[in-house]
């Protein structure tokens, strides 16, 4: 009987005893072979970042001797000159930097209506303004 199954099998019967449960037979060198495909991995992925590295310096050569062409700024370069233009006061200007903003204004709002309030106190006759001011 035993050998009937054999030959109804085949060669299958050493994989039945794993699918049931059985030992697997272990690679003597499969940790070896691990540690190999491991190192092939790294290295495939520095060369990988090597030739990114080298097509983007190439890339940006290209950039720069099309900026160098046309008179082009880099954005850098371009933000960097208007943060200095806006920090730099220029004398003589008739207007202001947007973001400034002048000395005293909504600091003390007291002292703004005491002014509005003496601008119109100017404009009373003078009983007026006597009356005002003894309030």
């Amino acid at each position: 009987m035993d050998f009937v199954m054999k030959q109804a099998l085949g060669g299958a019967t050493k994989d039945m005893g794993k699918m049931l449960g059985g030992e697997e037979e272990k690679d003597p060198d499969a940790q070896k072979k691990e540690e190999e495909r491991q190192e092939a991995l790294r290295q495939q992925e520095e060369e990988r970042k090597a030739k990114h590295a080298r097509m983007e310096a190439e890339r940006e050569k290209v950039r720069q001797q099309i900026r160098d062409k046309y008179g082009l700024k880099k954005k850098e370069e371009k933000e960097a000159e208007e943060k200095a233009a806006l920090e730099q006061p220029c004398e003589g200007s008739l207007t202001r930097p947007k973001k400034a903003i002048p000395a005293g204004c909504g600091d003390e709002e007291e002292e703004e209506e005491e002014s509005i309030l003496d601008t119109v106190l100017k404009y009373l006759p003078g009983p007026l303004q006597d009356m005002f001011k003894k309030c």
